[in-house]
């Protein structure tokens, strides 16, 4: 049985959720939509890609993603229900959001040669800032804040989606030494060098966020992530 692929919908997975459509796939997980039957209730679920499952570390982090967000109660965050898994299939149950994600409204935007109102822009970012800052509160960083990170519900209201990366201030780093963690376009200069980051970062992301929001484009372009990454650091 693979997580990778539609083989999961119309399955049940924790002999409870009811798994009904796909609703995104990365590198290294996959988010279905899912029907609750007992608390009769739509749910996300995020599947570990079953060729990572045998690796302890990364099985460890996906645990830790769970903990990191179910400490944090916040309108602006999204919520982690459950955290288990089924064999070697590892999966946690989230809480889900309809909408789009604030990059599919930027593509759109952008496609018809527009960009965000201000008004909207502002109010967004507000929200969103609050969000980080009760993160920030609670010792915790996010360190891969983006637009397609955070989705907008059927109000319009932004929720902070995948703390995929989030590391407890001051606890154990994930990352080796060395290593960089994030996405290019958004990153710090601090993180693009492989540096330990600490809330700065989070709010070096959010100044590129606005700066997209606002005109439209991204602040550094490149013809390779390395080549955006000595953008940032220089």
């Amino acid at each position: 049985m693979s997580s990778i692929g539609p083989s999961w919908i119309g399955r049940t997975i924790g002999g409870r959720y009811e798994i009904e459509s796909i609703l995104g796939r990365g590198g290294m997980s996959s988010v279905y939509r899912a029907h609750d039957p007992n608390l009769r209730r739509k749910v996300a679920i995020k599947i570990i890609h079953q060729n990572l499952s045998a690796n302890k570390e990364f099985v460890q982090r996906f645990e830790h993603e769970a903990a990191v967000i179910a400490q944090l109660r916040h309108p602006n965050i999204v919520q982690v229900h459950d955290f288990n898994h089924e064999g070697d299939v590892y999966f946690m149950v989230m809480e889900y959001v309809p909408g789009e994600t604030l990059a599919k409204r930027l593509e759109a935007l952008k496609a018809v040669g527009t960009r965000m109102p201000l008004n909207d822009t502002t109010r967004i970012l507000n929200t969103i800032c609050s969000a980080v800052d009760y993160a920030h509160q609670h010792r915790m960083i996010h360190r891969d804040l983006k637009p397609s990170n955070v989705m907008l519900n059927l109000l319009a209201e932004p929720v902070l989606m995948d703390f995929g990366i989030a590391q407890i201030v001051g606890g154990d780093s994930n990352t080796a030494a060395g290593a960089t963690i994030g996405t290019a376009a958004y990153l710090s200069p601090e993180q693009a060098r492989g540096n330990q980051a600490d809330h700065r970062a989070d709010i070096y992301s959010l100044g590129i966020m606005m700066y997209e929001m606002l005109s439209g484009e991204l602040p550094y372009h490149g013809d390779s992530t390395h080549q955006i990454m000595h953008k940032h650091i220089k």
